[in-house]
Formats: C-alpha cells, structure tokens, sequence
C-alpha cells in the first residue's frame, strides 16, 4: 500500500473523475454498472486522498507544475460527482459532500489564478486550463440532484463565459505556438471536453432551454470531439505517461452530454437520426477508453511498486 501511494501520480485524479463519470453515463443500462464504476471511483479517492494527505508537503511541490496544477481541479470535480453516488445512501452526507467539492473548485481556481494566471505565460497555458475554469461545470451537471438548480445556473455561466474566453488562447497555444512537450501530450484530448461539460450542464440545470444555444454547445462539442479523434491514434502511440488519465474524462462528458441532448432533441420533435448511432458510438468510445486507461495505471501502479522494493 505504502509503495502504490507514493508511485500513484497526482494526475489520477482525472482518471477518478472519468471513473465517477462513466457511472453516470452508463447507469441507463442498470445500476450495478453504474454502481461498479462508483466503487472503483470510491477506491481512487480514497487512495488520493490519503495520498494528499500523508504526503502533502510534496504534493504542494508538485502543484509548482502548470500542467499538474492545472489538472488537479478534477479531484473537486470528481467529489461533487461522487457525492451523487453519496446521496441516495446518506442525502445529508452526501450534499455536504458536494458543497466540499464545490467549495473547493473555488478555492483552487483563486489559487491557480493568484500563481499562473497573474504571471501570464503562455508557454504555461495547456488544455488542462479548461479543468480550472470550465470544470466548475460539473457543479451545474449534479445541482439537479441537490435541488439546486439556481447554483448549477450560475456556475454554468461562469464555466461557459471562461470557456469563451479561453477557446481562442488554448487554441492558438496547441497550433500555433506548439512545444508541448511529450509527457504532457495527452493533454490535448482536454480539447474534447469543455462544450460537452457546458451542454451537459445547460441540460441538466436549465429547465427553459435557448435551442440556439443548444445547437452552438452541440456543434462545437462534436467538431472539437472529431479534432481530438484526429489526435489520438498518434497520442495512444506515446509510452505511459501519468497524463493518460486525460485520454478519458473528455470522451466520458463527450458521450454524456449528447445522449442528454438526444433524448431532449427526441422530447421537443427535434429528433435527428444520426444522433442515436452517435450516442452508442461515444458511449463505447468513452467505456472502452476509461477501461483501458485503467488497466495502463494498474499496471504502472504495480510494476513500479515492484520494483520499489
């Protein structure tokens, strides 16, 4: 145990979030998938967790890294959702959970802001930057939840305007200043993941929904998905690095979000045929995916712990 918390990278904490996630988009099938998915989530916080705190002098050295602390916000992200497997079991335990989580985005945008956005370099700007502004979102994917809605609108604002404003500059960072250097690759999957995060969002917290804004959210989700498709035959050729956790969560909130948008197209007579084949694709994209993302990290995970000793 010693030894998997010591090789278990901060970065993890992407992977626990997608874990979170697939239980989410899976549930439609029955609950033990979902359930299943939960518990394996449950474990990784767990162990996170305990990692961040017993070793929280090295952890903050690491948060020194833009790319890890811009990743590290998905540990929140991954408690607000966790908190939904919480609530049916203990309602209590489980909103004050996601307050904890909620609470703690915040903090961890003002840190991140005060450290790396104050000392603007845009060397320093990954795709990761959208988990500190727009993963906020989550809050408004599971305020439903909580009956509260109100909270979930305001902070899909705040996600969707950050995702505006950051759209351009990430994009010009990835293609036109370049240098990622390779460990930290993976993150260009990330690319995938904001207008989904914000579509799935606006599905769940708005009640009177601006179709306009519907269609805006469902075309830039699938157009940066396809890019990222694009992507990652290349990136999957990269040796294991920590930062294929961000392999996952992206095409998780990918599959999420269109099936919500499908079935909400399908109750207002907007059906579009194709939508059906492309809900079932990126749900086996998604599982297959966090699957194997999985497996890459148990094997590291164990291997490393060996050779530890």
């Amino acid at each position: 145990m010693e030894g998997i918390l010591k090789k278990l990278p901060l970065p993890a904490v992407a992977l626990f979030l997608a874990l979170a996630a697939t239980g989410n988009l899976v549930a439609s099938y029955g609950d033990t998938y979902r359930n299943t998915f939960g518990i394996i989530a449950g474990i990784f916080f767990i162990l996170l967790l305990i990692k961040i705190i017993k070793y929280s002098n090295k952890v903050r050295e690491e948060l020194d890294n833009p790319v890890i602390a811009s990743v590290f916000p998905a540990f929140s992200m991954g408690i607000m959702l966790i908190a939904t497997y919480i609530k049916p079991l203990v309602p209590s335990l489980g909103f004050i959970v996601w307050i904890i989580g909620l609470i703690l985005h915040i903090i961890l945008i003002l840190y991140f802001s005060k450290k790396f956005l104050l000392n603007f370099n845009i060397k320093k700007v990954f795709p990761s930057w959208y988990i500190v502004y727009v993963g906020i979102v989550v809050g408004a994917v599971t305020a439903p939840a909580f009956d509260m809605a109100h909270i979930g609108r305001m902070v899909f604002w705040f996600g969707f305007i950050s995702y505006l404003i950051l759209l351009p500059i990430i994009f010009y960072r990835v293609l036109k200043v370049k240098e990622i250097p390779e460990p930290a690759s993976p993150t260009i999957v990330i690319l995938a993941a904001p207008a989904s995060l914000c579509l799935a969002g606006y599905m769940n917290s708005f009640q009177d929904k601006n179709i306009s804004l519907v269609w805006l959210l469902l075309f830039l989700s699938q157009i940066t998905l396809l890019y990222v498709l694009t992507q990652l035959p290349r990136l999957l050729k990269l040796p294991f690095y920590p930062s294929y956790s961000a392999f996952t969560f992206p095409l998780v909130i990918s599959g999420i979000s269109i099936k919500l948008t499908n079935g909400f197209l399908m109750n207002t007579g907007r059906e579009i045929a194709i939508l059906k084949y492309l809900v079932k694709f990126e749900e086996i994209l998604a599982v297959v995916m966090v699957l194997y993302v999985l497996l890459r990290y148990i094997g590291f995970l164990f291997s490393t712990t060996e050779k530890a000793k």
